[in-house]
């Protein structure tokens, strides 16, 4: 009776906070208040019945004896499912020949879908440099994203500069405001460190909206080119295709480049900067150069990809780039696993794409998206994908004489 009281009482609860988004709808045709009791109904008893489960999952994880220590049967099948190479080869050849074959089985709506959740997996890939390896929280990200897609928008549209010119021009330039933004916050940590990255990505905003004789203000800028292929002209669907493959080969490169980036003496050094400055800088490893290098890394990324979003959508807009957009990013690199890629990118997917294919729910979208952040922070808090730690052995005269 206690465990049912108790679920009762959760979703009552519930029920009230959620009562001024689910029962009251304003119809504006109308000018009349619609009240929807059924919508708090099966609010009420879902919750009640997740409260129940979960309440009867500790119960008897409470009374499940204690087992010697040691990988249980499933978790040796999956260590070897993720360390053998006879079955992690096929498995990853196997998602490449998908990920090839995508456009040619799927319309152009859903290649354009995909093409955008690309986009964000390499957003995501850059702020996991600098919040989950180098432990840097950054709540204004999307300003690099945004240095990046307006520098080739005035640069084609002023100056009539190429895609594939501008973008590694839109990676540096990302780069240059990711160390002007890192020279003044060396020595702030945590709340304040968080303040005013927030400041740096509404100022961004502000910057943009205002400068109207370059960035056209809140108008945009509309008629960007597209990337072109040799001189080819492709049509409608060509063209999503072949923007498809490029976000694909950079999303790619930058898998690549980042686990190399990981495993590197840079990526240690940024490890040690997440666990503890103190000591990191005990070590002998310079704590403000090691910060600016994960700025600068993780902004020359989204101004990279900032390149492929203009093009893609031959137009750029303030809106386009809220603090909506950073806080989606964010959750991506926590959703998935701080400083792990696969979790990461399959957390960018699922944030990207469901949204895209649930529309029918759209109304209930936010509040879903809240409760499953609130059970990931409560259950699994290290992500989808907990990144495995490295184990170095330290060489001896043994090894040294054999080399």
């Amino acid at each position: 009776m206690a465990l049912l009281r108790k679920a009762l009482l959760t979703s009552i609860w519930f029920v009230f906070l959620t009562l001024p988004f689910l029962a009251v709808r304003v119809n504006t045709l109308q000018n009349e208040v619609e009240w929807r009791w059924h919508s708090l109904f099966y609010v009420g008893l879902a919750v009640f019945l997740l409260s129940v489960f979960i309440q009867v999952g500790r119960q008897l994880r409470q009374r499940r004896p204690l087992r010697p220590a040691g990988p249980t049967t499933i978790a040796r099948f999956g260590h070897r499912l993720l360390t053998e190479a006879s079955l992690y080869r096929p498995l990853l050849g196997l998602l490449t020949v998908a990920a090839l074959l995508f456009p040619l089985i799927f319309d152009t709506a859903q290649t354009n879908i995909l093409v955008l959740a690309l986009i964000f997996v390499v957003l995501g890939l850059g702020l996991n440099i600098t919040v989950g390896l180098a432990g840097l929280l950054d709540l204004g990200y999307i300003a690099f994203f945004a240095v990046g897609a307006y520098t080739y928008a005035i640069l084609n549209s002023h100056f009539g500069l190429g895609f594939w010119l501008c973008l590694p021009l839109g990676g540096a330039v990302g780069a240059l405001f990711g160390l002007l933004l890192g020279f003044p916050i060396l020595r702030l940590r945590g709340d304040y460190l968080a303040i005013v990255t927030l400041g740096f990505g509404s100022i961004a905003k502000i910057v943009i909206e205002n400068w109207e004789d370059l960035t056209h203000g809140a108008q945009g800028i509309s008629g960007i080119a597209r990337p072109g292929l040799f001189g080819l002209e492709f049509d409608l669907a060509g063209t999503v295709n072949y923007l498809y493959y490029l976000a694909l080969t950079l999303v790619i490169v930058t898998i690549f480049i980042t686990h190399r980036l990981k495993d590197s003496r840079l990526g240690r050094a940024w490890i040690a900067l997440r666990e503890d400055e103190i000591a990191c800088a005990a070590t002998g490893i310079d704590p403000a150069l090691t910060k600016l290098s994960a700025y600068a890394f993780g902004a020359f990324w989204a101004g990279l990809v900032g390149v492929l979003f203009a093009a893609r959508n031959t137009l750029v807009h303030p809106n386009s780039f809220t603090f909506m957009e950073s806080a989606l990013v964010l959750s991506i690199v926590v959703l998935g696993g701080m400083g792990s890629i696969v979790g990461v990118i399959l957390a960018a997917l699922a944030l990207v794409l469901l949204p895209e294919y649930l529309r029918a729910f759209e109304e209930y979208r936010m509040l879903v998206y809240g409760a499953v952040m609130v059970l990931m922070m409560l259950f699994r808090p290290q992500g989808l994908i907990r990144p495995a730690g490295r184990r170095y052995k330290r060489p001896t005269a043994g090894d040294q004489e054999a080399a």
